[in-house]
Order: C-alpha cells, then sequence, then structure tokens
C-alpha cells in the first residue's frame, strides 16, 4: 500500500498525477500555513495563441494563514472568465462535451473558501480518471512512517525537468504542431478522455518515491 503526503493544488497540472498515480492513499493538510507563490489558486491551460493562467483571485492580506481560511474574493468575476476560457480552450477538444458539465457545476456552486473549491475539484478528477485513492484530512499530527511526504515540491518555482516526476509524453492536443507540457489536468481530460491514465502513466519518471 503506498501512501503520500501532497500539497492541494487548483485544477494539478501533470506532474501532480504523476505522483498521484498508483498511490492508495493522499494525506492533505488543510491546517498548513498558506504561502505565495504556490499552485494553490492558480492553472494553466492551452488556447489558440498562447498558454493561459488561470488565477482564482483571494481576499485580503494573507499573514500565514491556515489554508482553509483563505477566502476566494467574490466580487471579482473569475468563474465566468475561468469558464470562458475552458470554453474556449478546450470546446472542440474530443472530450469536452462529456467531461466539462462536471467542472461547470462545481466552478459554479460559489464556493467561499479555496481549500473546498480545490478539494472538490481534485474529487472530480479522480472521479474521471477512474483511480480509487483516497483522501485523507490530517491536523499538525506526525505521519506514519510509511507516508512519503511530498509538501513543497511541486512548485512554480524551478521546472519539471529538474524535479523526479514528469516526463513529456506528447498527445494530440487542440491548437498547434508544437506540444505544450505538464499543463492542468484538464487538457489532458479534454483531449484524451479514457486514455489519460495510460498516458500520466508514460508520464511517470522512472525513480522510487
Amino acid at each position: 500500500m503506498k501512501r503520500i503526503a501532497l500539497d492541494l493544488h487548483y485544477l494539478p497540472c501533470l506532474e501532480y498525477f504523476t505522483v498521484l498515480r498508483g498511490v492508495d492513499e493522499v494525506f492533505l493538510f488543510p491546517e498548513d500555513r498558506y504561502t505565495r507563490q504556490s499552485y494553490f489558486n492558480r492553472t494553466s491551460i492551452l488556447l489558440a495563441n498562447k498558454v493561459q493562467t488561470l488565477s482564482v483571485p483571494i481576499q485580503g492580506r494573507r499573514p500565514r494563514i491556515a489554508l482553509t481560511e483563505v477566502r476566494i474574493d467574490a466580487e471579482q468575476k473569475w468563474v465566468a472568465n475561468h469558464l470562458r476560457g475552458i470554453q474556449s480552450g478546450y470546446g472542440k477538444a474530443p472530450f469536452f462535451e462529456y467531461f466539462f458539465s462536471y467542472f461547470e457545476e462545481v466552478l459554479s456552486r460559489q464556493e467561499t473558501h479555496l481549500w473546498a473549491l480545490n478539494l472538490n475539484l481534485l474529487t472530480i478528477c479522480l472521479k474521471l480518471l477512474r483511480w480509487s485513492v483516497k483522501l485523507t484530512l490530517v491536523g499538525q499530527e506526525g505521519l506514519p512512517e510509511d507516508v512519503i511526504d511530498l509538501r513543497g515540491q511541486i512548485v512554480p518555482a524551478g521546472s519539471y525537468l529538474d524535479r523526479p516526476f514528469y516526463q513529456e509524453a506528447a498527445y494530440g492536443q487542440n491548437f498547434g504542431p508544437n506540444f505544450v507540457p505538464n499543463l492542468s489536468i484538464l487538457d489532458l481530460l479534454f483531449c484524451l478522455g479514457g486514455a489519460a491514465d495510460d498516458l500520466l502513466a508514460k508520464s511517470q519518471k522512472k525513480h522510487e518515491q
């Protein structure tokens, strides 16, 4: 049985899911402190002419508050912008019509806190990948000895090339001849559908975590 501890991201990138693939249980830490420059509130999708970063706006200054206390700034029309961007990028993708409604429903709930939104989205992603990964929320107590702690490993700083998880495995994307690696899981799901798991298997670097 393989168990890991991991950060919670917003519609995570492929690197994140290469870490998750084959794992039985993931420990998530809602009481960890919020830090800037993370994937907690942003992801990347592919549009016709560029890679677009989607960021969830969050309220006010956040002096080291717990992740569960980070509130979404509802004054900004970010849900409409994100849904519009996703539709623009993937409306003609092979599996868009099968999967989009799942994400539209979660994003349209108007969650007040980013942790709850991210957890709901991750649950949907695991469902669509047909992965039976148990998500366990824990406090600041110590982890069992068999749990591999990978928190703080997948961050915007640096490159996936320098980390031991993800390697580029190309697949047919919606725009252009040049493959763009390590986008949001949305890109892979909308483009490959049920074949996403096989692609993620090819994307795993062969290493011991």
